[in-house]
């Protein structure tokens, strides 16, 4: 295929996870009709992208890693101009960050992190490459959701705020831009096996010696609730290929889904208006649908959370 007709892409948050598939899957597709621009914060961690990157092999051309960390507009514009096409055809938004344990437990420090990459980041690397696909007049915006952006998850309440931001963000976007021909997706992921628990910003549950005997029992139901969840955890590669449905879509949709299995609890926010439906349903799945959990009146133990989710399960809910 000519070069100049391929389909360039950039991708950000591509040294691990659904980043990395989603590089490497279409670098190396069959039709060689793409150009791949995977990026990342610190361009040291691109050792794992390009060792799957020749598992695949994907040819030489298809492919090339950009240093470019959202959380700085200057480096945002530095990798914008090594595009070496003059254009960027397809925009995913795909760097984000983690934050889990009690509200109270979050220093400003961690809270604005978390705030500043998932949020301000996205609106950052958009800001940069929207207006010339405006001009251009075509363009997809591909952004990594999730149902933390759906609907409120214990113990990651700063975390399902960036998200439910980004909703709002992609939503605004989709209905303004639909007469410059350029079009904006949510991917909306479920649990997903990557590297999320790794990056956690403050670590797994943060400081929980600042909260009380309870929050801390319930933060240990959390995780045993996430265990379960975590066994029909997605593969980065069947997310991969929702992107690419995406991608391909003659008329994209604003939302798509990886998974259907929490839907139902998701329908309920708008099916019960007031929310007492939901906030009842999602409570009972998480603290009390587990066998083991704490009934009404039983003791509180003042006791550290039990053993942590495997750091390569990620568990919004």
């Amino acid at each position: 295929m000519d070069p100049a007709a391929r389909t360039v892409v950039l991708i950000t948050g591509c040294s691990s996870g659904i980043g990395l598939h989603l590089a490497v899957r279409l670098a190396s597709d069959p039709s060689r009709s793409f150009k791949v621009y995977a990026t990342m914060r610190d361009l040291a961690a691109q050792g794992t992208l390009w060792e799957a990157a020749r598992a695949r092999r994907c040819p030489p051309e298809s492919l090339e890693t950009l240093e470019l960390d959202v959380r700085d507009s200057d480096s945002v514009a530095a990798a914008r101009a090594r595009v070496t096409e003059g254009r960027v055809d397809v925009l995913v938004c795909n760097a984000g960050r983690g934050l889990l344990g009690p509200l109270e437990g979050h220093g400003p420090g961690a809270v604005g992190s978390i705030l500043d990459v998932n949020v301000v980041g996205t609106v950052r690397t958009v800001q940069a490459f929207l207006p010339d696909m405006k001009r251009r007049g075509s363009g997809r915006v591909l952004v990594t959701g999730s149902m933390g952006g759906l609907m409120g998850i214990p113990f990651n309440a700063v975390y399902c705020a960036s998200k439910f931001a980004l909703e709002g963000l992609c939503e605004s976007l989709a209905v303004l831009l639909l007469p410059f021909g350029v079009h904006v997706s949510l991917i909306e992921c479920g649990p997903v096996h990557t590297a999320f628990y790794e990056k956690l910003e403050g670590g797994l549950g943060g400081a929980l010696d600042q909260a009380d005997a309870r929050t801390r029992h319930l933060f240990s139901l959390y995780q045993r609730h996430c265990e379960r969840v975590a066994r029909e955890a997605q593969d980065p590669e069947e997310v991969a290929e929702v992107f690419m449905a995406a991608l391909h879509a003659p008329q994209p949709a604003l939302r798509y889904f990886c998974t259907e299995r929490f839907l139902p609890l998701a329908r309920l926010r708008l099916d019960d208006p007031s929310g007492r439906s939901y906030v009842a349903a999602m409570h009972h799945a998480v603290f009390v649908a587990d066998p083991g959990a704490m009934q009404s009146g039983d003791s509180e133990p003042d006791a550290a959370p039990e053993t942590a989710v495997h750091a390569s399960d990620r568990c919004p809910l």
